[in-house]
């Protein structure tokens, strides 16, 4: 049976569109709590009513968040429950709520998750990665163009997968910064669980097209996953660092060197270098 402690900050993941994504834990704690603080009183007091919950709503957003904490607080170290929730999906998550959680745990006072809809997972199931890297969350990318353009440019020379979020009326601007990705794959998840959802996945350099290619396109919320690059996107000349290297170094040394720069395999480089000296 599940235990619901006093005193206890509960951190509640919201649907990100379909309301019949919220779990059963989450309505129960929602009825059961004593007040729940929130991103947006007015978007959450509509989402409750589809639930038939009515409860005290405490606005706690990115503008007052350290102060209202301090409110939160106050009802937790009188025994009360209070939960958290964003205006869509898991809280603290390019969200609210990391500033409140944060000085709960410094006050001593429990918290406790309760999983459910985000769409940072949400987009990485549907992109079909090979899993084999891993990958970044790097949310909302700079807004001014030219730091936008020197993030995309870490991201071209990360390997790694990375989810991306953004807004419809950024989206275009986004999508022209990505284009010197060119041939990497980005899987685009507008509207994700909503009645116009959309999944797509397209070249970056194509990325642009396919926004232009329907005017619906550019509404919603976004969120992107940049796929990890291949080999075949991201080629690199080992043979040719080893050349260099080899002309000046000991063949184990250059190996060794070699290995450092290119990031390859120490005994792939060693059977290229033998090759190299053979001819």
């Amino acid at each position: 049976m599940q235990h619901y402690p006093e005193s206890t900050l509960y951190v509640v993941a919201t649907p990100i569109g379909n309301l019949a994504d919220i779990s059963l834990r989450a309505l129960c704690v929602l009825q059961r709590v004593d007040a729940i603080a929130c991103e947006d009183t007015r978007h959450t007091q509509t989402l409750l009513r589809q639930y038939g919950i009515e409860k005290p709503l405490l606005a706690v957003h990115q503008h007052n968040e350290a102060q209202a904490a301090g409110l939160v607080l106050e009802r937790l170290q009188r025994g009360e429950r209070v939960a958290y929730v964003s205006d869509a999906g898991t809280p603290a998550v390019s969200d609210p709520g990391a500033r409140l959680v944060a000085a709960a745990r410094v006050a001593g006072l429990r918290v406790l998750p309760l999983p459910g809809a985000s769409s940072v997972t949400t987009a990485l199931s549907v992109a079909g990665l090979s899993g084999e890297s891993g990958f970044v969350f790097a949310g909302f990318l700079p807004s001014k163009a030219g730091e936008r353009d020197q993030a995309v440019a870490a991201l071209q020379a990360d390997q790694r997968a990375t989810v991306i979020l953004e807004a419809p009326h950024r989206i275009e601007a986004l999508a022209r910064a990505m284009a010197p990705l060119q041939g990497r794959l980005v899987t685009v998840g507008r509207e994700l669980t909503k009645q116009f959802e959309e999944i797509a996945t397209v070249a970056a350099q194509d990325f642009s097209a396919w926004l232009a290619g329907n005017p619906q396109r550019t509404r919603g919320e976004f969120a992107l996953v940049l796929h990890e690059s291949s080999a075949a996107e991201a080629p690199q000349d080992h043979s040719r660092v080893l050349q260099l290297l080899l002309a000046e170094l000991p063949l184990k040394t250059a190996v060794k060197l070699a290995a450092e720069i290119t990031g390859a395999a120490r005994n792939e480089l060693y059977e290229t270098a033998l090759k190299l000296k053979q001819a």
